[in-house]
């Protein structure tokens, strides 16, 4: 007996606006009793330019989470606490690795409720932390969005996040059109089918536009020099001053470190969404597809074998996780347009269409990682050559322990080596293509040149390095030499 097909309003998840809230963020907790916690979160920036963070946080009592009642209000608590956890590590001299009871308590309960671990995730700094402008304009208008809590006050900041709002928003659609396809699929109706995989392919598109904008606000240097240090989790950071992660200390003295990923695209559910649907197949880094196993096609969509993807799936909210996994299980198109491969072109156009507006949306990734990381890291270590130790001795974080081994290997957290990943992703996205020209065509090397861009129309060759240099990541450490680590790191 086949598996039935989600009901979304089972995961909470919105027809129209996907893996975000179907009502929007509060703007603030509604119960007074939580006041100490919006004035932190309305002064958070000055707080950590001050270096006053740590001290307010120290004296603040420890408020129980009795007062929260709806979805909105604990999501609202879980975006705060987790801001404060990260700008109390990140935000003085040398980074603190206990996290005081203030914050410890209430988030460790908050967490166990909303099914997600302590630490900022993609859910915190993007799905749950954004209002609209006008009220009366749709929020997967770019610019009618605004986030509600960021460390360092930029617009540079707000726009990081608020791409990848428009995106889930705008993607949203595609979940109950795609559970539609997998209806249809089961009723052997290819017209549905196509139809539906055409309107993906063309919201695909859209999504890359959505995502070429990331440079419109925000500053490569500013991203990488001021936001990404509190954007890092705590796993793999001992060069940055975190040797054993981080301790929730929660009063009882029984407490033990712990080591999370911070915030990753890698963790969104609506990407997860789009590989599961179309039966793209992950293998772990630098492993070869297996000619083998080509003719298994039952089942084959239904678990991701690639570690790191199921990994990030713990960071999502519990029912979105659990909904990957229920679609995992229903997932039929790519088993349906190969079975009719031979007698329905249309529907093989459609589908190949999806493959290659993903693959292309993901091209557009790996130009962000090279922009926002790769290049940035280079002038930093040009930088770094000129300045006496004494210079950076006093400030030890994800922006100066890079120096501290700069000759060591040191791959990305859990291993995962990630501009080899992403180009690994890219190119798996092209496999299930069906027409011939469509595999040849998404099975070529990309060549990414410029003309007054920050490529600067170099070749691969011009950009390699003569030397490893080690780099941080958003939440790990990874060594240039290897291309390792970035925006999607974890």
């Amino acid at each position: 007996m086949r598996p039935p097909i989600p009901v979304l309003s089972e995961y909470g998840i919105s027809p129209k606006y996907g893996f975000l809230p179907d009502v929007l963020p509060l703007t603030r907790l509604p119960d007074p009793y939580y006041n100490k916690w919006e004035s932190i979160g309305a002064n958070l920036q000055s707080l950590i330019l001050s270096k006053r963070l740590r001290g307010v946080i120290d004296r603040l009592p420890v408020l129980s989470t009795v007062g929260l009642e709806h979805d909105a209000e604990w999501r609202r608590a879980y975006m705060l606490l987790t801001f404060f956890a990260h700008g109390y590590i990140w935000g003085g001299d040398t980074p603190c690795d206990r996290v005081p009871p203030s914050i410890s308590v209430p988030l460790l309960d908050i967490c166990q409720h909303l099914e997600i671990p302590p630490v900022s995730t993609y859910a915190a700094s993007v799905l749950w932390n954004f209002k609209p402008l006008f009220i009366d304009e749709e929020i997967d208008d770019l610019d009618n969005l605004a986030t509600l809590v960021t460390f360092t006050g930029s617009l540079d900041e707000s726009w990081f996040y608020l791409v990848s709002v428009a995106i889930e928003a705008r993607g949203g659609p595609i979940i109950p059109l795609m559970l539609t396809a997998v209806a249809a699929a089961r009723q052997g109706d290819s017209v549905t089918v196509t139809r539906c995989l055409q309107a993906f392919a063309e919201r695909l598109d859209d999504l890359g536009e959505l995502l070429r904008r990331m440079h419109e606000s925000c500053d490569p240097g500013f991203f990488y020099r001021r936001i990404r240090t509190f954007l890092a989790g705590s796993k793999n950071m001992a060069e940055a001053g975190l040797p054993r992660g981080v301790m929730y200390d929660d009063g009882s003295g029984k407490s033990e470190y712990v080591q999370y990923s911070g915030p990753s695209n890698a963790q969104s559910s609506l990407i997860q969404f789009f590989d599961i649907i179309l039966g793209v197949e992950h293998r772990p880094t630098g492993e070869k597809p297996d000619p083998s196993s080509e003719s298994e096609r039952e089942g084959r969509s239904r678990a991701p074998k690639h570690n790191f993807i199921q990994d990030m799936r713990r960071y999502m909210p519990g029912p979105h996780a659990r909904f990957l996994n229920d679609v995992g299980a229903v997932a039929n198109i790519r088993e349906f347009v190969e079975s009719r491969a031979a007698s329905d072109r249309p529907l093989s156009i459609a589908y190949d269409a999806c493959l290659s507006m993903l693959r292309a949306f993901r091209d557009i990734h790996i130009a962000i990682v090279t922009r926002y990381i790769v290049l940035p890291s280079r002038e930093n270590r040009a930088r770094s050559r000129s300045r006496s130790p004494e210079a950076t001795r006093n400030r030890v974080n994800l922006a100066t322990a890079s120096k501290n081994e700069a000759h060591k290997k040191v791959k990305g957290t859990g291993g995962t080596a990630l501009i080899p990943f992403l180009k690994q992703a890219r190119d798996e996205t092209g496999e299930p293509s069906i027409e011939t020209w469509a595999r040849k065509f998404m099975s070529r090397q990309t060549k990414v040149s410029g003309q007054n861009d920050f490529f600067l129309g170099k070749d691969e060759k011009s950009e390699a390095l003569d030397e490893p240099v080690v780099e941080h990541g958003l939440a790990g450490t990874w060594s240039m030499d290897e291309e390792m680590g970035g925006i999607c790191n974890y």
